[in-house]
């Protein structure tokens, strides 16, 4: 059992607050308005420190859950349920114990009077910016069952497409990772070994050897602290600024610009995702103007929001969107010219579906290719590095031979 706090009205319209103990909100919910209160707010008293709570705080809800969630509500909507009981369904068949609060919580506001995307406007860490107004426009058009599985669609594509970047890229970094172990390992540990051998040996070592023992005994010393704090301290404060606005900007503008293709495979994925959410707003019927700024929010990349600013007061003066794209110099000229046909048959909505699946594709494509080359690069590399400490640990050995001979 939990305690909420709970604030009332009586039939004469008088406010009073208590507390009560219940299983959940919805149960308070029902003995206040069986009592005959009108219920203005609940919430769960602070400090509690049952099992469900800490599960629920610390529980992280997948975007998975969102998606079955999404898609189980616009069935049961399409099937003719009442929204309140829906929620109540979806709130006892759902497995994650912090998603079951955020639906109990919903359900207790959509109670109380609040419209189902004012109630979901209140979890901005589930139910995003993008989430909210498509809900909203899907309560004003009549169309929320057709509208959550729009939204569950894009939830799916958006993390189709980040589980498929994320696993092509694992076995790159386990390479990465397995030549700074192998380089650290050798430093520390192998050449010592050769050092030690050497020094007995009294004779002058080759420049290469003299550069991996000098390395080797700065790391072992009090130096090899300092050194390895610097890195820590560069790679910290390089995180920590790329959290500020400023660094972020500047994180973006870089990514861009990456060699290899990485950079053209940030763009296309932005353009992915630009194309993908836009089409998903304007086909849910969300105001244009609305549609342009949520995108330019949920771009995930402030080079991208920054051209759907401009175009956003563009299109309030009455330019067709297409001219502040095809100026700002961000968007390929495909992606303008789409939009610009779009725009001109009145279906924005289409071109921008097949300019996402085309970037989508593009993103796969090329993913592959930089993973096929990545490989093979990142082994020469790291078997270059083991090549050139073993040459330099038996170089002195090579010229002790020579001069026996």
């Amino acid at each position: 059992m939990r305690t909420f706090v709970y604030k009332v009205r009586d039939v004469r319209g008088i406010p009073a607050k208590g507390e009560l103990e219940a299983g959940s909100r919805a149960e308070v919910a029902t003995e206040l308005r069986n009592k005959g209160y009108t219920v203005v707010d609940i919430n769960e008293k602070s400090g509690g420190t049952s099992i469900g709570s800490l599960l629920a705080n610390s529980q992280r809800i997948k975007s998975k859950s969102i998606v079955i969630f999404s898609r189980q509500f616009a069935t049961m909507i399409n099937s003719g349920l009442a929204l309140l009981r829906a929620l109540y369904i979806l709130e006892n068949q759902t497995q994650s114990v912090k998603l079951k609060q955020v639906i109990s919580e919903v359900r207790t506001d959509v109670e109380s009077g609040s419209s189902l995307s004012d109630s979901l406007e209140k979890h901005p860490k589930v139910f995003n910016r993008l989430y909210v107004s498509m809900v909203r426009a899907g309560e004003a058009g009549g169309i929320l069952d057709e509208t959550l599985i729009r939204v569950a669609t894009q939830l799916e594509a958006e993390d189709s497409l980040k589980r498929m970047v994320r696993s092509a890229m694992v076995y790159p970094l386990l390479i990465a990772v397995f030549a700074l172990l192998v380089l650290v390992a050798m430093m520390l540990f192998i050449i010592p070994i050769f050092s030690k051998m050497y020094a007995d040996l009294g004779s002058k070592l080759p420049l290469m050897t003299r550069i991996m023992v000098d390395i080797s005994d700065t790391l072992r010393s009090a130096w090899g602290i300092v050194v390895f704090a610097a890195i820590f301290g560069v790679i910290y404060g390089i995180i920590h600024l790329k959290r500020t606005p400023q660094g972020t900007a500047a994180w973006d503008r870089i990514k861009l610009h990456i060699p290899m293709g990485i950079g053209d495979i940030i763009l296309k994925l932005a353009m992915a995702r630009f194309s993908r959410t836009l089409s998903t707003l304007v086909s849910s019927g969300v105001p244009i103007i609305q549609a342009i700024e949520i995108t330019g929010d949920t771009a995930g990349n402030t080079v991208v929001s920054d051209a759907m600013d401009n175009v956003k007061r563009e299109v309030k003066e009455g330019r067709p969107m297409s001219e502040p794209l095809t100026m700002s110099h961000v968007f390929p000229p495909m992606v303008t010219q789409m939009i610009a046909v779009g725009e001109e048959t009145g279906a924005v909505d289409t071109m921008l579906n097949k300019i996402a699946d085309f970037y989508e594709d593009e993103v796969n494509a090329s993913v592959k290719s930089l993973t096929s080359i990545l490989e093979p690069i990142m082994m020469m590399g790291v078997g270059a590095l083991v090549g050139v400490i073993v040459i330099a640990l038996y170089l002195p050995i090579f010229n002790l031979m020579s001069v026996v001979k």
